[in-house]
């Protein structure tokens, strides 16, 4: 019988954590972010939503995920887990740059916030906070790093360009893929302040919703291609911990 590569191992035990993560964050307190899942609107009971939000996490996640992490070993890309990368490189250093980046967050929110009505951006309470920057450290870097970058790269420079132009390539799809992320924040951010059409968006909040989101994802990007999707992940995390759990409890 083949043996199961590590890095297949470890990556389905990060979509198992994301569901069960995923499923769990049904049962936490929303406190702002509320108006999104409102209680008197769920269209089943809580624990059936949790169970078809984590179907929903292991088949379509795992899967375009599955289908990345494919891509980027054929791209050249470090592998999930390689050999090559120092966990230095993997944990520490994405831990005090995504610590870093969260920081840049508070600031930049502080000075453009001052710029429109509406506020500096809501944080979920504890200890949702923590659930939901686990679950949006794993998911949306499976979706716009592993997948999207991937995919991409590989149809573009791969198959279309026949392997010529891959860096370049690379960076004008990180790009495309840092804008993605960032404008996916916009209808929960509407949400979030009341707002019914996106015109109704201040012209400083957009600046700052694709600004914070613009710098977070090229640095993910990079550390995806060097160091590994495990690095991209741990970016992400500690982004969110100090922007969202710190931060939002002070």
């Amino acid at each position: 019988m083949k043996k199961i590569p590590l890095s297949i191992k470890i990556y389905i035990s990060l979509i198992m954590a994301l569901a069960i993560l995923a499923a769990i964050n049904i049962f936490l307190p929303q406190g702002s972010f509320s108006p999104i899942l409102p209680e008197q609107e769920f269209p089943a009971p809580k624990l059936v939503l949790a169970l078809v939000i984590a179907g929903i996490e292991i088949i379509l996640y795992g899967g375009l995920g599955f289908i990345g992490l494919k891509l980027s070993q054929k791209l050249g890309f470090a592998d999930l887990w390689d050999s090559k990368v120092s966990n230095r490189h993997r944990f520490l250093i994405p831990a005090l740059v995504g610590g870093g980046i969260g920081i840049f967050f508070i600031f930049a929110d502080a000075i453009l916030s001052q710029f429109h009505t509406l506020g500096k951006l809501p944080h979920p309470p504890f200890p949702t906070s923590l659930i939901a920057s686990a679950v949006a450290g794993i998911g949306e870097e499976v979706i716009f790093r592993l997948f999207f970058i991937s995919f991409w790269v590989w149809l573009i420079s791969y198959v279309i360009l026949k392997k010529r132009w891959q860096n370049q390539i690379f960076w004008i799809i990180s790009i495309f893929s840092a804008l993605t992320f960032a404008l996916g924040h916009v209808p929960s951010i509407m949400i979030l302040f009341g707002l019914n059409a996106i015109n109704e968006v201040p012209f400083a909040l957009m600046i700052e919703i694709i600004l914070l989101n613009g710098v977070f994802s090229l640095f993910s990007a990079y550390y995806f291609r060097k160091f590994g999707f495990l690095s991209a992940v741990g970016i992400h995390f500690w982004t969110d911990v100090i922007w969202h759990v710190i931060w939002g409890v002070i």
